[in-house]
């Protein structure tokens, strides 16, 4: 994965607007691990293939970066993200890893399915 290119994400996220895409949302603050440490809190989410279509998207901030997505009666909106897949031509795919490199923020959008 790449460090974010904020304009080259930008661009990605204006492509895909107004279009049904399948969504694939993740976060964790390490709640895989817990059990090896109990003084952390366990939490996480997972969104995926859920089906969205916004109206407006953007990116903001100076790196890690959040992506907001307006949708017609909501919004989805990811902070943290780091890093994103170039070789994913259809997709657009962005992580966010922590200063050991794990994840912590996934957020990835494609007129495809996830498996």
């Amino acid at each position: 994965m790449l460090p974010i290119d904020p304009q080259y994400i930008q661009q990605r996220i204006d492509e895909m607007k107004d279009q049904d895409l399948y969504i694939h949302l993740e976060l964790t603050n390490g709640a895989y691990a817990a059990h090896n440490d109990a003084s952390r809190h366990p939490a996480a989410n997972f969104i995926t293939n859920a089906v969205i279509r916004y109206v407006h998207g953007g990116i903001s901030g100076v790196g890690p970066y959040r992506v907001g997505l307006k949708m017609e009666q909501g919004w989805i909106y990811s902070e943290g993200l780091t890093h994103y897949e170039e070789t994913e031509q259809d997709r657009l795919i962005l992580a966010g890893h922590d200063k050991d490199g794990k994840l912590v923020v996934a957020l990835q959008i494609s007129p495809y399915p996830f498996k």
